[in-house]
């Protein structure tokens, strides 16, 4: 299984990485890291991770950085990351990327 990001997904994991770099070289390049590894166990069993929204999006936390990466399974069996969303700031303001 695959996935793809939304484009505002893709903004805001790239700003974070963008951020956590220019704070110290290398912590970047670690939450990319950790967001690949994080996608690769979503791909592997998506429904493994709990519902954050019903019927089917869901969250997947990443263990060091506080980000949630918010997907869901589309029909065609392709994941679609709705968001790389920061856990402590503006809940559920991806909820518009559902439609």
């Amino acid at each position: 299984m695959n996935y793809i990001l939304h484009p505002s997904a893709e903004a805001e994991l790239l700003e974070s990485i963008s951020y956590y770099e220019s704070k110290a070289p290398g912590i970047g390049k670690r939450l990319l890291a950790e967001f690949e590894q994080a996608m690769s166990s979503v791909c592997l069993s998506p429904k493994l991770y709990p519902v954050a929204r019903k019927p089917n999006i869901r969250r997947a936390l990443l263990p060091t950085y506080p980000f949630s990466i918010i997907l869901r399974q589309s029909e065609s069996e392709q994941i679609q990351i709705l968001a790389v969303a920061h856990q402590k700031r503006r809940p559920m303001y991806w909820i518009s990327r559902v439609q």
